[in-house]
């Protein structure tokens, strides 16, 4: 091979060693194998500007002895160029380090030398053969390694301050979400000396191993998604490497593997809250945890003999799974970030965190995290059976401990209503979690112990409750006090109230846990009603006989019988027909009320009596002085029972006005008077009338609506003036329909008054009324409670 001749000295003004202008091929020489770059070329001709004529005019200057064997234009003759100015003596120190810093960018590139090596090139004689390459024909001298390379000028580029505005990385994540090599990402075809310089390097990239030192820098800098692609194409590159060195590279791997699973697990950890805060961050781990993911799945079903498949697999999809769990675990355990909620438990604020925490979370992954990762992994469900998991778990373990009641209570709220209606409903998690099919968070035998547990709670502690309410209810009813009036009517609804607002609230309280809850407790509650209205009656019966010589004894009654319609109306509009309760309870109210209203009553019908006895003693004479009288002492009672409710009064006042005809038909049928003449029968039937008409306009107008009253003194008046006794059979049957319970007796000892009937015609007519008597008994009895002596 021939030396390198020395550069010529035949210019003028120059000195000796200074390289002459036919060292530079012209511009049709001198190519860059990277494409044309006039910008590049002008570059490099401003480096080594012409200092003279080279050669004889019109002929082009002769070419380096190293270049002069290979073609024009050839990437082998741009290299040798670039070799020839490193190492001939002389050339400018400026222009030879720049060819030096760009050297290494042509050795490990396509058109390099050969593939790792590195440092300066000696030459030792011209290229004998134009069609051999450079690599094959120029030695390598000592010098840095590409690894030192590759390092210099990772930093060189990060040092730049362009470098903070764009990507430099190796790879980068793409728009659909994806690690791909920077070359393939970036703009093909630059130009100049940057686009030169742009291609070489990514060329490099895909053509060198890459090392421990360069995946350590990315993940220095938190370029997780270029490390882990890197680390892939480590693990690759040591199934061709010999036994020899191999155990360690495999330490180093596992080493760094390590470090890159620590990194991005510790970020898959806080996906949660990453996802809201370092969105970028949590889509790198992602993406690495694909890629890995991938590269197991290419293992297992490559499995090829040359595969190294020491590393794989890895397994990080059972990781992630397991780092999720950890994750949801440690958030529903974490009640720090749920603010403590007043008169809450330690039990029931655990409950309401892990809700809250639940509920947020799962909304977080269904708008942020979800969609970072391809289908099969089932983020979405994976996450909500684990949320639902946990708290399904600390549910049981609640209901399996010694809870208190209310902590029972709300337990089971959290079982029946809040956690399968407001969190599984929501409209963000409601379409998501129907796919997933959660179930209850207590297996069913646990909840129905738990339902007993709750309504045998319930049940006594109201119980207990209405029992006190009542006791102290009856210790009022012994103050020398009298009962306070609300619109004009005594009171005593702080029992009714109490009680009606205690049952109310504990079936609302069922109720809101589930309906089937509510309506069991109903029942209960009604049954209990029941028995307390029972002890209420017996109480008041005991008052009634008992406290007579109260000062306050009329009112504390009236106060009592306006009280059970507060119960009345509680039964007849919240329980239901079937329930037999609400018999047993209405029939206790009327019974309080009928005795109340016979205590009220007494004095006035022991009063009445002998008034009316006036009517047979003075033979119906001065009738209507003697009316008058019934009247005023009915009505001096009466405004005495206007203090009770209207539905009450008006009960009170159609049992005066019923008690009034009553008496009045009594003394009727006594046998003290009979009438043998027209005349005398035609007075007393006007005298009757003539009452009858006073007793209904005083009646009505206090208040009573027995109208099916009216007709019956006009009747039996009607019966004495007749006689025809056709029109008396006719007379009698109308009697008969108006009022069923009239019976032969009844009719007989009234007739006594017609002295003129003979026998065959009282029979006549006292069997015409046993013909048209009906059995069934009647709404409103008249004559049935006339007893005959």
């Amino acid at each position: 091979m021939g030396q390198v001749p020395s550069p010529p000295t035949a210019f003028p003004g120059r000195p000796a060693g200074s390289p002459g202008e036919d060292f530079f091929p012209s511009r049709g020489d001198f190519s860059f194998p990277f494409g044309p770059s006039p910008l590049g070329e002008r570059r490099l001709r401003a480096e080594f500007p012409r200092l003279g004529a080279p050669c004889e005019a019109g002929s082009p200057p002769p070419r380096p002895p190293l270049i002069a064997g290979l073609p024009r234009g050839s990437a082998a003759s741009a290299t040798a160029a670039l070799v020839v100015l490193a190492v001939v003596p002389g050339s400018r120190s400026r222009a030879r380090r720049k060819m030096m810093k760009m050297l290494p960018f042509f050795q490990s590139g396509p058109i390099g030398i050969r593939n790792g090596s590195a440092g300066c090139i000696k030459v030792n004689g011209q290229l004998e053969n134009p069609a051999t390459s450079v690599a094959e024909q120029v030695p390598a001298c000592p010098g840095p390694s590409g690894d030192e390379i590759w390092s210099r000028n990772q930093d060189k580029m990060s040092e730049r301050p362009e470098a903070a505005g764009r990507t430099s990385r190796a790879s980068s994540i793409t728009s659909t979400g994806s690690c791909t090599s920077a070359g393939d990402s970036l703009e093909k075809g630059k130009k100049g000396i940057k686009g030169m310089f742009t291609t070489a390097f990514k060329k490099m990239i895909k053509t060198r191993t890459p090392s421990i030192k360069q995946i350590m820098d990315l993940l220095e800098k938190h370029k997780l998604c270029d490390a882990a692609l890197l680390l892939i194409a480590l693990e690759k590159s040591i199934s061709s490497k010999s036994e020899e060195g191999l155990s360690t590279r495999q330490q180093d791997i596992e080493s760094i593997s390590e470090i890159l699973k620590h990194k991005v697990f510790s970020i898959l950890k806080d996906s949660v809250l990453l996802a809201r805060t370092n969105p970028e961050l949590l889509q790198q781990a992602v993406e690495v945890l694909k890629e890995q993911e991938k590269e197991d799945q290419n293992c297992l079903s490559e499995n090829s003999p040359d595969q190294n498949v020491q590393f794989r697999p890895r397994k990080w999809k059972e990781l992630w799974m397991a780092t999720v769990k950890e994750s949801v675990e440690t958030r529903m355990k974490d009640t720090s970030h749920t603010p403590r909620t007043e008169n809450l438990s330690s039990v029931g604020q655990n409950l309401l965190h892990m809700g809250k925490t639940m509920k947020e979370d799962l909304t977080v992954v269904a708008k942020c995290i979800r969609q970072l990762y391809p289908p099969e992994f089932n983020v979405f469900g994976t996450y909500a059976e684990l949320y639902h998991h946990h708290f399904a778990s600390e549910a049981k373990k609640a209901a399996e401990s010694q809870l208190e009641d209310k902590d029972v209570y709300l337990l089971l709220s959290w079982v029946h209503n809040i956690y399968p209606k407001d969190m599984r409903k929501d409209p963000v998690l409601a379409e998501e979690l129907e796919k997933v099919k959660l179930g209850s968070l207590l297996p069913s035998s646990l909840s129905k112990e738990l339902e007993r547990k709750y309504l045998e709670s319930e049940e006594a502690t109201i119980k207990n409750s209405l029992n006190k309410c009542l006791e102290k209810e009856i210790e009022r009813w012994k103050e020398d006090k009298e009962p306070e009036k609300l619109n004009g009517h005594f009171q005593s609804e702080l029992l009714a109230i109490f009680v009606i607002q205690s049952i109310y609230n504990g079936h609302k309280r069922a109720k809101e846990i589930s309906a089937a809850l509510g309506d069991e407790l109903s029942l209960r509650l009604s049954r209990e009603l029941a028995v307390l209205l029972r002890s209420y009656k017996d109480a008041f019966e005991d008052f009634k006989e008992k406290g007579k010589k109260h000062r306050h004894y009329r009112p504390i009654l009236i106060a009592n019988i306006n009280n059970c319609g507060n119960f009345r109306d509680y039964a007849e509009k919240n329980m239901a027909e079937k329930d037999d309760n609400k018999d047993r309870i209405l029939s206790t109210l009327g019974d309080i009320e009928t005795s109340g209203y016979d205590v009220l009553l007494q004095q006035l019908f022991v009063q009445l009596k002998p008034i009316y006895k006036k009517f047979t003693e003075n033979k119906w004479d001065c009738s209507n002085k003697i009316m008058n009288e019934i009247i005023k002492t009915a009505s001096n009672h009466i405004s005495e029972l206007r203090t009770l409710k209207d539905p009450f009064y008006n009960v009170v006042v159609e049992k005066i006005h019923v008690r009034l005809v009553r008496d009045y038909i009594v003394r009727l049928l006594k046998r003290k008077v009979s009438l043998k003449s027209a005349a005398q029968q035609q007075n007393l039937a006007q005298s009757i009338s003539k009452n009858a008409a006073e007793l209904e306009d005083f009646c009505t107008k206090n208040g009573s609506q027995a109208t099916w009253l009216n007709s019956a003194l006009p009747k039996l008046a009607e019966i004495i003036r007749l006689q025809d006794i056709g029109a008396i059979k006719i007379e009698v049957a109308t009697l008969a329909t108006a009022y069923p319970d009239i019976r032969r007796r009844h009719l007989e000892a009234f007739l006594y008054i017609k002295a003129n009937l003979s026998r065959g015609e009282l029979r006549s007519i006292l069997g015409y009324l046993a013909d048209s008597t009906v059995s069934t008994p009647p709404s409103n009895p008249l004559f049935s409670s006339i007893n005959l002596s």
